[in-house]
């Protein structure tokens, strides 16, 4: 009798025993879910620039299918502006108003070169080609252009310094100013169109859709196509961009765009005709006026979509924007940051792309 007692001491011990434990367990998993709480991703707005042109039809078409939003998910706000050319949507960049451009190669290097490499990365290719000079029909050769105007979009912008180039292998000289054998002047595209139209310029070395505009409905010719002064025709005409600060902050939201930038260009090569009927919504929303579905497919017909950033016509771009003067010399190592992209290549059973 004297020893009964025992066995009811040692069964609230293990009752207390155990409640302890419990408590624990409790007290871990609250630990554990506040420490989830804190892991959520925070919401991050995502600035993203592009131009209401064929050549940026991977943004139009991942704008306007929603892709780009599928993919960048919930906690990410796509935030879009669009631009004329790239030195205005480079200062863009620079002032914090945008995180990520499509953007053509000559802006992009200016933009390297300006902050001594510190500012800003190739994340991705997305366009090849589509880049036309459009004349009068009675100029036939280049030695007709003496004295006469043409138009880019904007000083020092890809299509601008492709113009110069070729206008200096074939001696003729140009300035800044808009003197020398050939006047240049930069004004937007539309401008040109009209200018065209009203014959107070002779042409302009411009991307599509506005090559076809200026043949449709300015009755002009093309005099070069620019694939021709390209290896196998391949040049980069639109990469992506990214604000080395943001890329740093936001590496996910980066990520999530990339993949949206590879499907849409997947969408693109599986669906052309409604991706054409895509870039033409896009660019009616953007401009306000329409564009002919026959204008966007036949401005399609110049452009090839690819992830590959095609390196090497940067490089050789760079160095034809220094024989022209529009550019210093600038070490280019480090430009390309293709993690990300082919990570997200990876993931598909895609091949990887190189930078230079």
């Amino acid at each position: 009798m004297s020893h009964r007692p025992r066995p009811q001491r040692r069964s609230l011990t293990t009752f207390t025993a155990l409640l302890a434990l419990s408590l624990l367990a409790l007290a871990g998993l609250g630990a554990g879910v506040a420490g989830a709480a804190k892991a959520a991703p925070e919401p991050v707005t995502l600035r993203l620039g592009y131009f209401p042109n064929v050549t940026h039809g991977s943004a139009i078409v991942g704008v306007e299918s929603g892709i780009f939003a599928k993919k960048l998910g919930k906690n990410v706000t796509l935030k879009t502006s669009t631009f004329n050319a790239g030195p205005e949507e480079v200062q863009a960049l620079f002032s914090d108003a945008l995180d990520v451009a499509y953007i053509g190669p000559s802006p992009t290097v200016n933009a390297y070169a300006q902050s001594n490499g510190t500012a800003v990365k190739i994340i991705s290719g997305s366009a090849s080609g589509g880049a036309f000079l459009v004349v009068k029909p009675s100029i036939t050769s280049a030695a007709q252009l003496k004295g006469k105007k043409l138009a880019s979009p904007q000083l020092g912008g890809t299509q601008d310094v492709a113009l110069r180039t070729w206008l200096q292998k074939k001696g003729l000289k140009t300035d800044t100013t808009g003197g020398g054998d050939v006047s240049i002047l930069p004004q937007d595209n539309a401008t040109t169109l009209a200018s065209f139209q009203a014959g107070s310029i002779d042409g302009a070395w411009v991307p599509e859709p506005w090559a076809s505009r200026l043949v449709s409905e300015g009755g002009g010719k093309v005099l070069v196509n620019e694939a021709s002064l390209w290896p196998k025709g391949q040049f980069v005409t639109t990469q992506i961009i990214v604000r080395t600060g943001f890329l740093k902050q936001h590496p996910d939201a980066v990520k999530r765009l990339l993949a949206g930038q590879v499907a849409a260009n997947t969408y693109i090569a599986q669906n052309p005709a409604k991706a054409q009927q895509l870039v033409g919504q896009g660019i009616l929303r953007i401009t306000s006026k329409s564009i002919s579905p026959a204008l966007v497919a036949s401005s399609f017909k110049s452009v090839n979509f690819t992830n590959d950033p095609i390196a090497s016509s940067l490089i050789q771009g760079a160095k034809n924007a220094e024989k022209i003067g529009l550019l210093k010399t600038v070490n280019l190592k480090g430009i390309y940051d293709l993690t990300l992209l082919n990570q997200v290549l990876k993931a598909q059973n895609l091949p990887p792309v190189k930078g230079g």
